[in-house]
Formats: C-alpha cells, sequence, structure tokens
C-alpha cells in the first residue's frame, strides 16, 4: 500500500474515524525555561540529566513555572506519541484518545488545554489527592536537565476510570491500541483489559518496552500483557537489557527481535511484529519470519538539537500510519520523518503541519 496516490490518500484520511487510536499512559505537562547554573546548583541538578524529583525538588516546579518565557506542553511518553501521530494525521481532530490521571489544579488546566490544542480526545481521570504530574525542563544554553515528578500520574484507576460505560465506549471505538511500558508501574491491570479486548477483537495492541528498569523490575506485569502485543517496541538499550533478563544468551538485535517474535502469543491471526531502533543506526524490524534493517534519514549530527522525544516521535509516526492501515515500511518511514523532525527541536515539538508523503 506504500506509494498511494495523493486523492487515494486523502480518501483513507477521510475515512479515519475520531477515536481510532487509543493511547494510555502517565500524563505530564511539560513545563520548560532558560535558568542559571546557580538555579540547577539551588535544587542540585545537572546541566544534561533525566531524574525523578526529591522532596528538595518540590518547590522547582512552581519557581520555574514562574520564569519568564516559560513554555508548557502536554508530555508523557504515550500522550507525546499519540499527540505527534493526531499532528501526522491532521484531519480528522481528534483520531487519537488518550487516558491518564491528572489533579484537580492550575496544572491540570493548563494540560487540559495543551491537549485540547494538539487536536487529542484527552479523557482524564481527575482526582485531588496528588497534584498533575510534570515534567521540568531547565535549559541551560543547549543542555537541558529533566526532572519529572508522576505525582497523580500514579493514581489511575481502572474502577473509578477505565471501567465506567462512557470510557470504556471509547476503548471498543478503537482499532490501534498503544501504551507505553511505564505505565505497568501504575496500573497493570487496566492495561491488561484493553490488550484483552484487543486481542479478542482482532485489533492491534503496541506496547513499549519503554526503559531498562521496566524489564528488570516490573517482568512479572511485563510478561503477563505480551502473550497479547501485536507490536512491540523499544530502542537497542532496552533489547538488551529485556534479553538478559529472559536470559536469551544473545546480544545481536536482529536475533533478539527474532526471539521476541517468538514468544508466546494469543491472537493467532497476527503474527507479532517487534519493532527496535538504534539511534542513528538502522531500525530493526521483524517481517514474516524475516528481520529487516531500515536505514534512519541521515542527519547532520550539528543539527540535533535534543534527541529527548525521539522514540515517542518515532511510535507516533508509526502509528500515524498503522491507523491507516499502511504497510510496516510505511509506518517505519513515517515514525523516522517524525524523530527527525522533533530532534531538530527543543523537547518534543513540531512545527504547525508535516511535510510527510
Amino acid at each position: 500500500m506504500a506509494g498511494i496516490d495523493e486523492p487515494h490518500g486523502k480518501k483513507l484520511r477521510e475515512m479515519l474515524s475520531q477515536n481510532a487510536l487509543f493511547g494510555m499512559g502517565n500524563p505530564l505537562l511539560d513545563i520548560s525555561a532558560v535558568v542559571d547554573k546557580d538555579f540547577l546548583d539551588k535544587y542540585g541538578l545537572k546541566p544534561n540529566d533525566q531524574i525523578l524529583a526529591e522532596d528538595k525538588h518540590k518547590e522547582m516546579f512552581e519557581e520555574i513555572a514562574k520564569k519568564s518565557k516559560v513554555e508548557y506542553h502536554a508530555g508523557g511518553s504515550t500522550q507525546n506519541s499519540v499527540k505527534i501521530a493526531q499532528w501526522m494525521i491532521q484531519e480528522p481532530h481528534k483520531v487519537a484518545t488518550f487516558f491518564g490521571c491528572i489533579g484537580t489544579d492550575r496544572f491540570g488546566e493548563i494540560l487540559k488545554q495543551k491537549a485540547e490544542e494538539a487536536h487529542v480526545d484527552a479523557h482524564y481521570y481527575e482526582q485531588s489527592q496528588e497534584p498533575t504530574g510534570t515534567c521540568a525542563a531547565a535549559i541551560t544554553g543547549e543542555n537541558r536537565s529533566l526532572v519529572a515528578n508522576l505525582a497523580a500520574a500514579n493514581c489511575y484507576s481502572k474502577e473509578k476510570h477505565l471501567d465506567l460505560d462512557a470510557n470504556w465506549g471509547l476503548v471498543e471505538k478503537a482499532k490501534v491500541y498503544y501504551i507505553a511500558g511505564f505505565f505497568l508501574t501504575v496500573s497493570p491491570d487496566s492495561i491488561l483489559k484493553v490488550a484483552k479486548h484487543a486481542s479478542e477483537n482482532n485489533k492491534i495492541f503496541g506496547l513499549n518496552l519503554s526503559a531498562p528498569f521496566v524489564s528488570q523490575f516490573f517482568k512479572e506485569p511485563l510478561m503477563n500483557v505480551l502473550p497479547y502485543v501485536d507490536i512491540l517496541f523499544g530502542n537497542e538499550t532496552e533489547a538488551a537489557t529485556f534479553a538478559r533478563e529472559q536470559g536469551f544468551e544473545t546480544e545481536d538485535i536482529a536475533e533478539i527481535a527474532r526471539k521476541v517474535q517468538s514468544l508466546p502469543k494469543v491472537n493467532k491471526n497476527r503474527q507479532r511484529i517487534v519493532v527496535f531502533t538504534q539511534g542513528k543506526e538502522d531500525t530493526v524490524a521483524t517481517t514474516g519470519d524475516n528481520v529487516t534493517r531500515y536505514p534512519v534519514i541521515d542527519i547532520d549530527q550539528n543539527a540535533i538539537v535534543d534527541t529527548n522525544g525521539a522514540g515517542d516521535a518515532f511510535v507516533g509516526g508509526f502509528l500515524s500510519e498503522l491507523v491507516q492501515e499502511k504497510a510496516l515500511d510505511q509506518c517505519i518511514r513515517a515514525g523516522h520523518y517524525a524523530a527527525n523532525v522533533i530532534i531538530q527541536r527543543a523537547g518534543c515539538t513540531f512545527p504547525d503541519k508535516p511535510d510527510f508523503q
């Protein structure tokens, strides 16, 4: 189906229904501002780091929000991916649905507004016990120090949100599902319910390995959901960690992909696809019983502003074509395009319109 002519392409987009793509994860409000070295020193931050917030960082989020030229974006791994998928698709709006938990506070209101601006149909579970999750990006020169405070994102409740008829109806409307592995630390029951629905109805369920710690410390919930996974995403580090944890006894990425593909699977109507990105090296994907390498787009290393969000962007691009029932090579091409755009900008941001054919 790759290389379709433009009228046909337009028609396909018109056929896309709202809520066809479903994502669920940890919503974070990204707050970025330029700071000085004193600010980093005050909160014990390194110039180019990614850490989880501790008690000493609590006031930092309010302080960075008061900086001049502060920018807010709807963030968090899964939300980034569905937001980018929606950007790639453009019309109709609200092809992408997103579930996650926020607080009833100012940052929660900003997050709702930002999701709306991105044309994502976000249905947040709102609670008042914990504040909205945030990720502060303290920018000094070309460096970004990221501090994430999951807070409300950790409070998602299957019973109080996913199980409600109106919300579950949105799940049923979807035909492609995507959840980042980070959410295994929050609500594995919610993931399983969605994954089983996809499997029983021969829809496509995608999962991301997300970070090495997921394969190491959340092995049981990960392996519980894997039999329902139609497409597994990850990068080379995550793939290597998964292989070690599973005793694969190989460090060859193509061999790891092959072994992951052949792990038990419930829905026999779809052969599992495994997609591993490797930064500027070829993306590796299983096609049938083979493993294919797909070169990424060449880029001058000096043009790279920030590789944060590149993985989320790749998945977003991939999903934008997958939900239009395009072939695997076209999905990967769109993933490479989206990642290429995002790494040339600060944070997980993008221009008004994509330039992807």
